[in-house]
């Protein structure tokens, strides 16, 4: 019996992988990845910095809505490498991908990425009609602390000459919304090199905080987040919400069942309804 079920399992194993093969090749043909394209001369890092980002283009067609996403990772860790499955997908679908990198703490503070993801955006806009994308539909997307600093760049109106060029921002599970609250309770040391990322002024903790800068000229926002992820992101999101309903009256938080990592994890699969919802976001707004 135990050789059965040894062979039964091998088989579903087997079948299981196969499956996922055949979905990569799949969604691999659909899509054309472009690598390691610079999109900053220099940054104004802490060390000589010279990000790149990754483009995800559809085969199928031109003039397509483009997703900037942005990574997380404590904001000292990630790389865009890892995030190819969502680039993959969403073209299938028919929307250009745009993967940064960003300049890491301790080499960079949020300040420092978050102007590498306005340069980010920048590049997109002038750029993006080449690789059959539309600059005039760009949204943000961003998870953890990528979420943090597509927020804050389109929140804060330091980081964007013109913020109507984001028609959107899809925030998962997004971590930091208010930095100054958090902070207070909780100073920064140099674990996860938050010392550096956040510095130990108080006025640099309420300048990275997006929950600050929300107002009439926010891009329209979509949210998700996990039942089960750290309770600091729950309640900043919930507090963030209640501060963009006073412009954004009809937006409201979808909760979904899982932890911090599945809240990402779950774009691997393209048949994942959040693509669908994120779509018929954007097809509103774009």
């Amino acid at each position: 019996m135990n050789k059965l079920i040894a062979s039964i399992d091998i088989n579903n194993f087997f079948k299981t992988l196969a499956v996922v093969f055949c979905a990569f090749l799949l969604f691999s043909c659909a899509s054309k990845k472009i690598s390691d394209i610079p999109y900053t001369k220099d940054s104004k890092a802490l060390v000589a910095s010279f990000p790149e980002l990754n483009v995800y283009k559809t085969r199928k067609s031109k003039d397509n809505p483009v997703v900037i996403f942005i990574h997380g990772g404590y904001w000292n860790e990630g790389r865009k490498g890892i995030y190819g499955f969502l680039g993959r997908n969403f073209a299938k679908k028919d929307v250009v991908t745009v993967i940064p990198n960003y300049t890491l703490s301790p080499n960079g503070n949020y300040d420092t990425m978050a102007k590498e993801v306005a340069a980010a955006i920048k590049w997109t806009h002038e750029n993006i009609e080449k690789y059959n994308g539309n600059p005039d539909q760009i949204f943000l997307m961003g998870h953890s602390a990528g979420g943090h600093l597509i927020a804050l760049v389109g929140t804060n109106p330091k980081y964007l000459e013109d913020r109507d060029v984001v028609k959107g921002i899809i925030l998962n599970d997004a971590a930091g919304l208010d930095m100054y609250s958090y902070l207070k309770k909780y100073p920064p040391t140099k674990n996860y090199n938050y010392d550096v990322t956040w510095t130990d002024k108080k006025e640099n903790w309420k300048d990275a905080s997006p929950i600050y800068f929300v107002s009439e000229k926010t891009p329209p926002i979509f949210m998700i987040t996990g039942t089960k992820t750290f309770p600091s992101i729950i309640s900043q999101n919930k507090d963030f919400i209640e501060k963009l309903n006073k412009f954004q009256p009809s937006v409201k938080i979808n909760f979904q069942s899982k932890k911090h990592i599945p809240m990402m994890s779950q774009f691997f699969w393209p048949w994942n309804k959040n693509y669908k919802e994120i779509i018929e976001f954007i097809d509103i707004h774009k």
